[in-house]
């Protein structure tokens, strides 16, 4: 089940180059699906609802149109791997946010990350039609990190102190906030195919609903550490679904910071285990 989950998640950023629609268009659409796949499927989703879930909403709702939006400008492996960097952000937040202190040992892991990130901004990327803009795109991929941070702080303090369906319920909120978000750039849509409602049915039925449900049905059963190892396979086999359906080939420096966070993010994760133990 979680490597279903993690395989589903890693075909959004190819599934989102495959449409003729509008970034801002993509990103409501998808989530609206999503949102009403979640709720119909999820018991959990629909359960648990308060206003303390809104912020950590509206984290995870920032990282959906982010995403959705960098990945429409540079190439794929680039917006994955820059939002693969937000273990880095939860660990320098969580002295404020969470009252965790940075160990020793954490240093080697941001030391790591940060060399990652400074290869995607030493080497340049050539703009092709499915990443016409790769500056600007991976600064938004960069930010996404940042939400999805703050949305994977929000969902720890959530288990501490909300119940046991909280994490699905602020999932399927935070579809909900970043599809009435994006709707106003949205609109009006000009042009709307077959291909395009193929390409949103997929984004919100099965790359998000599925694997919602799949991943849902898999924590209960699997540690936390397999779990996070396991759906690694999402920032690992996202450039190759870009390469495969749209022959979109990052640059050697991207591939190799990718490398290094997605290494050190197991490692450091290893550790944790190794610490908890």
């Amino acid at each position: 089940m979680l490597g279903a989950a993690g395989l589903l998640f890693s075909t959004g950023g190819a599934a989102v180059k495959a449409a003729s629609l509008t970034g801002w268009q993509v990103a409501s659409f998808r989530s609206g699906v999503a949102a009403i796949v979640l709720l119909a499927a999820l018991p959990g989703a629909r359960r648990g609802w308060n206003w303390r879930m809104l912020p950590v909403a509206v984290a995870y709702a920032a990282t959906l149109i982010l995403f959705v939006l960098a990945n429409r400008l540079t190439t794929g492996a680039n917006a994955i791997f820059l939002q693969a960097t937000a273990p880095l952000y939860v660990l320098l937040l969580s002295p404020w946010l969470l009252k965790e202190r940075i160990r020793r040992a954490d240093v080697f892991y941001i030391l790591a990350v940060g060399t990652g990130l400074v290869l995607f901004f030493v080497g340049r990327d050539a703009a092709v039609a499915t990443a016409p803009d790769p500056a600007k795109g991976n600064l938004l991929a960069l930010a996404s990190g940042v939400t999805y941070a703050l949305m994977l702080a929000g969902l720890r303090w959530h288990g501490r102190h909300g119940g046991p369906d909280s994490g699905v319920a602020t999932a399927a909120a935070g579809n909900i906030v970043a599809c009435l978000a994006a709707l106003p750039m949205a609109l009006p849509v000009t042009h709307f195919g077959a291909a395009d409602g193929a390409v949103l049915l997929y984004l919100g039925v099965v790359q998000v609903g599925l694997a919602y449900w799949c991943l849902a049905q898999a924590m209960r059963h699997v540690p936390a550490f397999e779990a996070t190892t396991m759906l690694q396979l999402e920032p690992a086999m996202s450039p190759f679904w870009s390469w495969w359906l749209h022959r979109e080939m990052p640059s050697v420096f991207a591939i190799g910071g990718g490398v290094i966070i997605i290494s050190a993010t197991l490692v450091n994760t290893w550790r944790g285990r190794v610490r908890a133990a």
